[in-house]
């Protein structure tokens, strides 16, 4: 499955709820987010209009290491 293109900060953060994770602090144009699911974890969001695909991919890299969950795991959790 391929990355989405025009996936922004915000959809991302409010997709992340069914992992668990909430908005911990805002600050300028970043979202941090933290979980308590599998341990604690952070990770912080730009909250930009769409999301660079490095940037994307980076975000994923981070929640699939923590959640111990694969790409296409995630992604189908992430993006139905």
């Amino acid at each position: 499955m391929r990355l989405p293109r025009d996936l922004s900060g915000d959809a991302l953060a409010a997709r992340l709820d069914r992992l668990g994770y909430h908005v911990s602090r805002q600050s300028g144009g970043h979202l941090r987010l933290t979980t308590g699911l599998n341990g604690e974890h952070h990770i912080t969001i730009p909250r930009h209009a769409a999301l660079r695909v490095g940037t994307l991919a980076a975000i994923l890299a981070e929640l699939e290491r923590h959640h111990h969950l694969e790409r296409q795991q995630l992604l189908a959790l992430l993006l139905p």
